[in-house]
């Protein structure tokens, strides 16, 4: 049996796997909503649709080809990408919007729990001929009121130089470019890893339909993504961006916010690239 490699990569593969990973991590049918609430969201929901087929007197072809179209982005597996792509953004907002600390940003559909962990400061796991820029992330995890959190653990994934995320592609390590890390004592923490290139979301499926019929683009900015928790500390997720990347004001997902840049230095080390980025986590309510 030949060996696949990311050229194999699909949207269907990519995003069946997104699917299977929403599943593993037992989101589903978790929350518990009253009859009351289900009636009114839904009810909206509904309304709003309405409301757009009469104010912009859509046709049956029209309304056939959405069928077809929403009957392909369950086939393809593509409802966590488009869910999180052109909607998690705003549910990010109203999850943060009481925070005093960092706010974050979405998820993504490629979050894999249980990477492998190792004390800061540390290598993430990485091919031996990794391509890419070498990149120093550096920061100190602190509360609210400026105390640092010792211990506090960095969860810390990205896609490699081509675009892909391991997992989400074949032929890449299980846990390449993915990992855990605990800060030290004081908050701090050193990870070393590679910079990220921006990509273009899957589009030989669904959600690429959608963009080619709309005249979008499918590009997101170059970004890290993160996890950072400490006890009795709200979880914080983010995505944190790199400065003059030209998607970065037209992010397909909407997730850029100007405090999520960051400022890029010539590493000390002389190879590559360092930045300092420190996270403040908000106290459990």
């Amino acid at each position: 049996m030949p060996v696949e490699t990311t050229a194999d990569a699909s949207a269907a593969k990519s995003g069946n796997a997104a699917t299977d990973r929403f599943r593993e991590a037992g989101k589903v049918g978790n929350a518990e909503v009253s009859v009351e609430r289900v009636d009114h969201l839904a009810g909206k929901l509904i309304k709003a649709a309405n409301d757009i087929v009469l104010a912009e007197r859509v046709s049956y072809d029209e309304f056939n080809a959405l069928k077809a179209w929403l009957i392909k982005v369950g086939e393809d597996g593509e409802w966590p990408l488009f869910l999180d792509v052109w909607l998690e953004h705003s549910v990010e907002d109203v999850a943060t919007d009481h925070r005093e600390g960092n706010k974050g940003s979405i998820e993504g559909p490629y979050y894999v729990p249980d990477a492998p962990v190792q004390d800061s400061p540390a290598k993430i796991q990485m091919r031996d001929d990794e391509k890419g820029t070498p990149l120093l992330f550096q920061g100190q995890v602190t509360g609210t009121d400026g105390s640092p959190l010792p211990g506090a653990k960095i969860e810390l994934w990205h896609a490699d130089e081509a675009g892909f995320y391991s997992q989400f592609a074949p032929g890449l390590p299980e846990w390449n470019l993915r990992g855990g890390f605990i800060a030290d004592e004081a908050g701090n923490f050193h990870i070393d890893t590679m910079q990220p290139a921006p990509y273009q979301i899957p589009t030989d499926g669904a959600c690429g339909q959608l963009i080619a019929a709309a005249g979008w683009h499918a590009w997101r900015p170059a970004h890290l993504h993160l996890k950072v928790s400490a006890p009795g500390h709200e979880l914080l997720t983010a995505q944190l961006y790199f400065p003059g990347d030209p998607h970065n004001d037209d992010d397909i997902a909407t997730a850029v916010k100007p405090e999520l840049l960051l400022d890029l230095q010539p590493a000390e080390s002389g190879e590559g690239q360092q930045v300092t980025y420190d996270f403040v986590l908000d106290p459990v309510q």
